[in-house]
Parts: structure tokens; C-alpha cells; sequence
């Protein structure tokens, strides 16, 4: 089964930070080998404005992402 992140491409999340958080996410696939078994897409607006910037990993949407707390979420999500 494959795993599925979800980055809010909204314009207040980009600019919160999901602009760099994609960039961290795409590397940090390509350094553990996991681009092919994860589903990595935007999405327009996760309707969390307030509690931004949002990811969605396997289904669970994390808010107040930050650099830090997003490697620690991607490390547990994906670790085989």
C-alpha cells in the first residue's frame, strides 16, 4: 500500500511555510528511497486556514507544521 501526503498548496500555507516543507518532503523521499512508494500531492485548500501551514499524511491532517515537526511526522508515517 502506498502512503499519501497531501501539502495545502492555499496561499496562506505556502506562504507559512509550504513552499519549503514541499522541497523537505521531496527530499527527504528521494533520500530514503521512498518516491515510489508515496503519493505526493497538493491540494488547493485544506479549510484550516487558521492552523496552517497543513499537511495531510495517510489521512491525519497535521497543522502548525514546522520544519522540524514535519520530519519527525514523515520519519513515523513512512519508517518500514
Amino acid at each position: 500500500m502506498k502512503h499519501e501526503i497531501v501539502i495545502c498548496m492555499g496561499s496562506s500555507c505556502f506562504a507559512r511555510g509550504n513552499r519549503k516543507h514541499l522541497l523537505m518532503i521531496e527530499q527527504y523521499l528521494a533520500d530514503h528511497g521512498l518516491t515510489e512508494s508515496v503519493v505526493l500531492t497538493g491540494s488547493r485548500c485544506e479549510d484550516q486556514c487558521r492552523c496552517g501551514p497543513n499537511i495531510r499524511i495517510d489521512g491525519q491532517l497535521y497543522g502548525d507544521i514546522s520544519g522540524e515537526r514535519l520530519l519527525e511526522l514523515l520519519s513515523r508515517h513512512l519508517a518500514g
